[in-house]
């Protein structure tokens, strides 16, 4: 055995700087580049938090344009794309089809074959607004296949969200699912040195490319203990049923230690900052929808675990039935959060690179001493 301070998980470990998000201790707030998440999410649409995300500073109007048209110019997916697709068998859970399909898009990329090609700046960039455009209509499609149905191609007379929820569903959606669809992905657009963010900016370090950096936090954001919380929030409230089962439910669930998805956040020590927003939204929807069967069983939950454990809800808590009731699949809640999270992902792959270091951690080693083979 050792002597070593072990910090399982890297709890508590300053690896890095970073210039792009943090939270701040005095008043809880989420800041991207500075600026809060809740300011962000109650006036900007989610192109410019990209361009916030990617540049530093939040877009001019000229700017915002210049941006907007070139990402509605990359949203069609290449043939070889909806190939693959008809490949992946039809019940692959959405976060592996989305996963290979990213991987894919990295090998169209002429361009990572050029001297320093892999960590160049100004192709990042173009590389991360691709991803940022295509990520809709893969996840569209992905959802329309499950359901039998075929996808549906893109519009370039409509906004980011707008057009997502066009080519998901079908129709067009109201202005109020389109802004509750527009808050959830800027407060899931970044979050500092998360798993999923760290695997992004491991895999850069060894000056791999931006798509296998994305590609292996897709893979990390899988887990249930972080991007696949989610989606197991709304596997709980399936499994409890209604709210007047929620008090029996949680005494099974505590008497056997169970991990109470969409609670706590290893960040936030007075509640998850982004949650208050989130959970607005959300009440728009419930009370557009007149769901009082879900509205209750949610607000009883929280209540109730809270009360007995002291510990708040996170973002997944909110979103999950948000996105529900907005009428997505439960297994692609996770795919949304990478449509997000992508613009967080590839800002810190560029970060990265701009000033890199190998990371690459020790371990202390705890097996059997030194032995050798018998005979030799």
């Amino acid at each position: 055995m050792t002597d070593t301070e072990i910090k399982k998980g890297l709890a508590g470990v300053v690896v890095d700087t970073t210039a792009i998000s943090k939270v701040n201790p005095e008043s809880n707030s989420l800041l991207y580049r500075g600026y809060p998440v809740q300011e962000l999410a109650a006036s900007q649409p989610f192109e410019a938090v990209a361009y916030l995300l990617w540049h530093g500073e939040l877009p001019t109007a000229a700017q915002l344009a210049s941006f907007e048209a070139m990402e509605r110019s990359l949203r069609p997916l290449d043939p070889r794309t909806f190939a693959l697709l008809d490949a992946i068998p039809s019940d692959a859970h959405p976060m592996d089809i989305v996963r290979t399909v990213v991987s894919q898009l990295g090998t169209f990329d002429e361009t990572l074959h050029r001297p320093g090609g892999w960590t160049d700046r100004e192709l990042d960039l173009g590389r991360s607004a691709y991803l940022f455009a295509q990520l809709p209509t893969i996840v569209a499609a992905v959802q329309r296949r499950r359901r039998g149905q075929e996808p549906i191609p893109p519009r370039d007379d409509l906004d980011y969200a707008r057009n997502f929820l066009w080519m998901t569903f079908g129709e067009l959606p109201s202005d109020a699912a389109v802004d509750v669809f527009r808050v959830s992905m800027v407060l899931y657009a970044e979050h500092s040195f998360n798993a999923s963010t760290f695997t992004a900016r491991v895999i850069a370090s060894t000056t791999s490319d931006l798509y296998s950096a994305v590609v292996g936090a897709i893979g990390a954001l899988k887990g249930p203990l972080h991007g696949g919380a989610n989606e197991a929030v709304m596997h709980i409230f399936d499994e409890i049923g209604s709210a007047d089962a929620v008090g029996a439910w949680l005494d099974r669930a505590l008497a056997e230690k169970r991990k109470i998805m969409g609670f706590g956040h290893r960040v936030y020590k007075h509640g998850d900052s982004r949650v208050p927003t989130m959970d607005r939204a959300l009440r728009v929807l419930l009370d557009e929808s007149g769901d009082t069967g879900l509205a209750g069983l949610y607000e009883t939950l929280e209540r109730e675990f809270v009360a007995r454990k002291g510990i708040y809800p996170n973002l997944d808590y909110p979103s999950g039935p948000a996105y529900r009731l907005l009428g997505f699949d439960t297994e692609i809640f996770t795919p949304l959060f990478i449509a997000a999270r992508v613009t967080g992902w590839t800002a810190h792959v560029m970060e990265q690179a701009a000033s890199n270091a190998l990371i690459r951690p020790l371990s202390a080693y705890d097996g059997v001493d030194e032995r050798h083979v018998p005979g030799v």
